[in-house]
């Protein structure tokens, strides 16, 4: 070892290896603190649980009964558990009728958007034909046009194909969407071209690729157009309004007004119904959740 003992005291100390003391121990670092969740949820946790309000007091007020609905200031909770508002709802004979008008509606409109979004999309995103580009930015921009002003035409066509008060007229004007197809067509871009290249040397023709290549690798899209489709079309009331005049072809929506009177109002019954209604959309988008979760982080990535 090198001798030190003729350096001034004030060098040896500063010659000796840092964090090392005579008869002291070397500091031990801090161990930063690990939670079992992303700190995200920290933020995420309370949002999401803001937005689940509206919810829990919907379901709570459907097992309410009416005069604790119309108190002023309103019940956060139920005094017990009331279920006349459902007793009155799946008791009309109506009810069964508007519940299968809106699952034919749409099904029918889900298929139909799956099938024509998906060839429509394909087409646009790997087809060169003279004004494809024109042919897209047209049918991009029929989204912006507001649904009031398309209804009156829309109600003409349905006249003229006689399809005014059945199922019929909701039905076609929901068979194919441009936002379907626009989704599809960003999907179908971000795929790779090798693997229908590929298929294309072994013989297989543009159909074939589509749907045993292209399709299965679409799922996510897929699942996300299916579930905004049903969302929409579930929910519609506007056009079933307007297109509609029959109780029997009613939708459930549509039926559902019907509890609201011009002097006195059912809201527990409302409020029952309500729930019954918003239960298939929110069980068939936690079916579909993590798929959609990533169409939307996939669809983007090429324009």
């Amino acid at each position: 070892m090198t001798d030190l003992s003729h350096l001034p005291g004030r060098a040896t100390e500063r010659l000796r290896p840092v964090g090392r003391t005579t008869g002291e121990p070397m500091a031990r670092p801090r161990r930063r603190l690990r939670l079992p969740f992303n700190p995200w949820h920290l933020l995420l946790a309370p949002l999401a649980l803001l937005f689940a309000v509206p919810l829990i007091w919907l379901a709570l007020s459907s097992v309410m009964s009416d005069a604790e609905i119309n108190r002023f200031p309103p019940a956060l909770w139920p005094s017990g558990i009331h279920l006349d508002g459902y007793r009155y709802v799946l008791g009309n004979a109506m009810f069964p009728r508007w519940f299968a008008n809106s699952l034919i509606v749409s099904a029918v409109a889900v298929v139909s958007n799956l099938l024509l979004g998906t060839l429509g999309g394909y087409a646009f995103a790997r087809m060169r034909f003279g004004g494809s580009r024109v042919l897209l930015v047209l049918m991009l921009a029929t989204m912006a046009i507001p649904f009031q002003l398309t209804m009156i035409p829309t109600f003409l066509v349905m006249r003229r194909l006689g399809l005014i008060d059945t199922l019929g007229a909701l039905i076609v004007p929901s068979l194919v969407t441009p936002f379907a197809v626009f989704l599809l067509r960003q999907f179908f871009l971000s795929l790779p071209r090798e693997l229908e290249e590929a298929a294309w040397i072994d013989g297989c023709s543009r159909l074939r690729v589509l749907f045993q290549i292209v399709v299965p690798l679409s799922r996510p899209a897929l699942s996300t157009v299916a579930v905004l489709t049903f969302l929409t079309t579930w929910n519609d009331l506007s056009w079933p309004l307007i297109a509609l005049n029959h109780d029997a072809n009613y939708t459930l929506q549509l039926g559902l007004t019907t509890f609201r009177g011009q002097h006195h109002t059912q809201w527990s019954a409302v409020m029952a119904g309500n729930v019954i209604t918003v239960l298939p959309v929110l069980l068939a988008f936690l079916a579909a959740q993590k798929t959609f979760v990533r169409s939307i982080t996939s669809t983007g990535l090429k324009g």
